[in-house]
């Protein structure tokens, strides 16, 4: 059997304004870097070791895994960064408020654009200097490649083949391998995982900052999957999750 750590990186300064952030590089909130630490003695207590980790190019999840391996005394290992592990791209919601959101064009459209498998947000202009092609970090990616906005499905579209040329041949290779991402790149990795359906995946809502321990066969198919820590206090991040996006939060 394999092991797979999975994590969501801590509250982000905009999860705490409620916020669609997608890929703006914000930072995590003083409770972003508390839950970065906890997770990180709760791997300790669990007594996992990683040879290696991957991340996104955004410092929010970057900054996560940074806490995790300082706790785990591991900072010294391999660390791959990828757009493709970036969250979902909002389009033009980026930067507004969700409740704000659902308030003005209800709480119905509002859960499409967050929730629906294939629907996009409306586009961000490319000459805004949040769109990816005005910014550095993405110069070495093709120019079609960058997104105006993404649905899940294209999100999924995008993370699959760094799983399948990178994280996969790390873990087939024998490596103990945690992944510090975002909740719709985790989310694109669960479906491919346990062979989710569109309906299902929808509901997943991943906590900020919570270990998920995913356990595979020696080809990589899903067995089960768990999360690590305080079962009430993980329950309640999830709720929270799944309600960002009401106008009656």
């Amino acid at each position: 059997m394999k092991k797979l750590i999975v994590l969501r990186h801590g509250e982000s300064t905009w999860n705490k304004e409620n916020r669609f952030t997608g890929w703006k590089d914000v930072g995590l909130s003083e409770l972003g870097r508390e839950e970065a630490i906890r997770a990180g003695k709760i791997l300790r207590a669990e007594k996992f070791e990683f040879d290696c980790a991957f991340t996104s190019v955004l410092k929010r999840a970057i900054h996560t895994l940074d806490s995790v391996l300082t706790e785990l005394d591991t900072s010294w290992i391999p660390v791959e960064k990828s757009w493709r592990l970036n969250e979902r791209h909002y389009g033009a919601l980026t930067g507004l408020n969700k409740a704000e959101t659902a308030a003005k064009h209800g709480d119905e459209q509002v859960k499409i654009w967050r929730r629906s498998f294939a629907t996009a947000p409306p586009p961000l202009s490319k000459d805004s200097p949040d769109h990816p092609i005005n910014d550095r970090r993405y110069s070495s990616v093709p120019r079609e490649l960058l997104p105006d906005g993404e649905s899940l499905k294209t999100t999924i579209d995008r993370v699959l083949p760094f799983w399948n040329e990178t994280i996969a041949k790390s873990i087939l290779s024998g490596q103990r391998v945690i992944v510090a991402a975002h909740g719709n790149s985790i989310r694109a990795l669960l479906k491919h995982l346990e062979n989710l359906s569109e309906s299902a995946v929808l509901e997943l809502n991943i906590p900020t900052a919570v270990p998920l321990e995913l356990t595979l066969t020696d080809d990589l198919k899903f067995v089960s999957k768990r999360y690590l820590g305080d079962a009430a206090e993980i329950e309640k991040s999830m709720h929270a999750v799944a309600h960002q996006g009401s106008s009656k939060k």
